[in-house]
């Protein structure tokens, strides 16, 4: 239901409220309060302390416009307990006609300590009319997060107005609340609506210390279904993952043991067990995506080309993409070192090779005679094409998009998706 459905709301406003992620209605309804303002309760003058947010009644004695290092407005209000500063640093000359002698004025604002006392700066307040005073509010005032010309009266107004369309049990709208949750799955919780409604008007007697801490069963309610709508998308994924096919890379173990001779060195144990890990990955039927993290020196180059051997040997396709071309240039030069005496065959493809030398290698990545492709951005580029790609080893991952690295998943052999590293 798009957020236009209310009364009030035109395109200016609209383009308002979806700068600060309101698009419709439900999303309205659950764009929380982040704190409640309490203005059930009217606080007597002598009662006030520093720092607290009180609503106060009381007459004006005076007002009288203090020129100091500020020129300020300063009305003196009292009710038969006391007398307090309200400090106006802001005000207009209408203002100041307004506050006589004697005009009865509700006030609501946080209590400071000032020059002479306790005082309200900058207080929101209105007059009241002595046959008619207003009533109090029936419920705590939330406060919520909002955006440039966006206020908390329109918010709260338009709040009203949602909570009437998914308040009506019998109405069109009812879904917006609608409870996806059996009660045996949310013991000592409250249903959905319930905990929308009572955290947008929590009742004068609301246990303030919980709400603010975000420990109410309200709350709680909403995190633990937004907690569950996590872990279920996440089922999700990994089902989808797991439907997908990829082809079993396993190489023979004559291939494994002339590669781990070709190493200048020994695999230390966290190295070979890693390998082994990845090797068991490789072996199945459903696409790997592993993160594989190390401190500089670790041996994180050493296992990729582990992983390259596996792909190699099973008769596929390696890529190795890295995010700078002086990068690539060490991945090149490293692997060709360990998997020449293997007959490991590369290619070599950057932003910067053109003309024939870049024909020659995009050839060798089609035919399949470059077993291995190392390069940067230039790998996911449209016009490489894979004979049989199955791995993609991404170098430091985090510096590329997510679209780039899923363009270079998306060469695989027809109907399978390569493994990722």
């Amino acid at each position: 239901m798009p957020i236009t459905s209310l009364r009030g709301v035109g395109a200016h406003l609209r383009d308002r409220l979806a700068r600060i992620g309101i698009h419709s209605v439900q999303d309205l309804l659950f764009h929380l309060p982040t704190r409640y303002l309490d203005r059930t309760r009217i606080t007597p003058i002598a009662a006030l302390r520093q720092l607290a947010e009180v609503v106060i009644e009381g007459e004006v004695l005076g007002a009288d416009i203090v020129q100091g290092r500020r020129r300020s407005l300063i009305c003196k209000l009292g009710d038969r307990s006391g007398v307090v500063t309200l400090r106006f640093f802001h005000f207009s000359a209408s203002q100041r006609n307004a506050l006589t002698r004697g005009t009865r004025l509700r006030c609501y604002g946080e209590v400071r300590l000032g020059p002479a006392g306790l005082e309200l700066y900058h207080p929101e307040y209105h007059v009241l009319d002595s046959a008619a005073p207003a009533p109090l509010e029936q419920a705590l005032t939330p406060v919520y997060p909002a955006g440039e010309g966006v206020t908390q009266p329109r918010l709260r107004q338009l709040m009203t107005q949602a909570l009437a369309l998914a308040g009506a049990a019998d109405g069109p709208h009812r879904a917006l609340l609608r409870d996806w949750l059996p009660a045996a799955v949310r013991p000592d919780l409250p249903p959905l609506a319930d905990a929308v409604r009572y955290l947008h008007a929590p009742p004068p007697d609301a246990p303030l210390d919980l709400l603010l801490r975000g420990e109410h069963p309200a709350q709680r309610r909403l995190a633990f279904e937004e907690l569950l709508a996590h872990h279920l998308s996440l089922q999700q994924l990994r089902a989808r993952v797991r439907s997908q096919r990829a082809p079993i890379l396993k190489a023979p173990a004559e291939l494994e043991r002339r590669f781990l001779d070709s190493l200048p060195f020994r695999l230390t144990g966290a190295q070979q067990r890693v390998c082994r890990e990845i090797a068991a990955d490789l072996a199945q039927p459903v696409p790997m995506l592993r993160l594989l993290q190390g401190d500089v020196g670790s041996g994180k180059t050493a296992v990729a080309a582990h992983a390259v051997m596996q792909a190699v040997g099973a008769g596929f396709q390696a890529a190795l993409m890295a995010p700078t071309e002086v990068l690539a240039e060490q991945h090149r030069d490293t692997l060709e070192h360990w998997l020449r005496p293997l007959d490991i065959h590369s290619a070599w493809l950057t932003g910067r090779l053109k003309g024939r030398a870049r024909a020659v290698q995009l050839a060798a990545i089609a035919d399949g005679s470059a077993r291995l492709a190392i390069g940067t951005h230039a790998l996911f580029q449209d016009e490489v094409t894979f004979a049989r790609l199955g791995l993609t080893i991404i170098d430091e991952q985090h510096r590329f998009g997510v679209h780039q690295r899923l363009s270079l998943r998306e060469k695989g052999c027809a109907g399978t998706v390569p493994h990722q590293l």
